[in-house]
């Protein structure tokens, strides 16, 4: 037999509807099969959807599936889903654990419902990928990428979900990308990353930081609006890097050139006992709340109800 289960849109990295990075959210999940998990995934449609589960190893379980496949973190949908669990009372403010399949993680809800994700600590590696091919896979001349890349080389760099980061010299540079997926995606598996997130340090707003692009076509997602995975990966990369001269929290722009402006704040201080793991942290809006009839797992298809 059928069953409903509660289904959302939730904006995060945002304050205003209709902007930022859309995931969904599954608040109860419980007893849902991978192949059910897949197909709700895939009729929502989101970049990302995240599946909230019990769990005794810490305050809650987290999955996250795209429309293709399953990843192991998403930094908006973990924002979505524990914004999502507090505006609708379930949680309070305060500091919570959540379990994801790349370990167990800290998350904070602050009083005004910001969401902070502590992720995994840093792994910042250089790769062999050369100026001109990641300006050809961007649709850029050279030139784009070395007049900063001489300061700031092309690394790998993951806090939980590794991307290829490629700086870019301007903002008009970074507006004119015009990506080749499949060079891209080639990149990526040369050099073990999910995505590449070009940025620039000339940005829309005096108090941010940098924009960012991010371009994941191996998760199936030609460019994702706002990307907290990336945004941690990014601002340890530049800490190691020596390339911050501001306190933090940084403020990270991305998602206008999709008409999905958002912010995501990023915190790469040390913390007490010396740790270097960084902290995402965003608003989150929830745009559309609804039910879904979930089919048993021998059908096909998932009926809007």
């Amino acid at each position: 037999m059928s069953e409903n289960r509660r289904v959302q849109i939730v904006d995060a990295f945002t304050d205003e509807p209709m902007a930022g990075n859309p995931a969904g959210v599954v608040p109860e999940a419980a007893d849902l099969t991978d192949d059910q998990l897949a197909a709700i995934a895939s009729e929502v449609g989101a970049s990302e959807t995240a599946f909230v589960l019990p769990t005794e190893a810490a305050d809650r379980k987290l999955r996250y599936f795209t429309p293709e496949r399953e990843v192991d973190l998403c930094g908006h949908a973990t924002v979505a889903a524990f914004a999502s669990l507090y505006d609708r009372a379930i949680l309070k403010s305060g500091d919570y654990t959540v379990e994801t399949n790349v370990g167990t993680l800290d998350v904070t809800i602050d009083a005004d419902g910001t969401v902070w994700l502590t992720q995994s600590p840093p792994e910042i590696r250089t790769v062999d990928v050369s100026l001109a091919d990641a300006a050809a896979a961007l649709g850029l001349d050279e030139s784009a990428l070395s007049e900063v890349g001489e300061d700031l080389p092309i690394a790998r760099a993951s806090t939980g979900f590794p991307f290829l980061i490629v700086p870019v010299g301007y903002f008009q540079q970074l507006s004119a990308i015009d990506p080749d997926l499949d060079a891209i995606e080639d990149l990526c598996e040369e050099t073990e990353t999910e995505g590449l997130y070009a940025f620039t340090f000339d940005t829309l707003e005096s108090d941010a930081t940098l924009h960012g692009r991010a371009f994941v076509p191996l998760a199936g997602i030609s460019e994702d609006p706002v990307t907290g995975t990336a945004s941690g990966a990014v601002g340890s990369y530049l800490r190691y890097q020596g390339a911050l001269d501001t306190d933090d929290p940084l403020v990270f722009e991305q998602g206008h050139f999709l008409d999905r402006p958002g912010r995501v704040l990023v915190d790469t201080r040390q913390g007490e006992e010396g740790e270097t793991a960084p902290r995402v942290g965003g608003r989150a809006v929830t745009t559309l709340d609804g039910d879904l009839t979930i089919p048993e797992d021998d059908e096909d298809d998932i009926i809007e109800a």
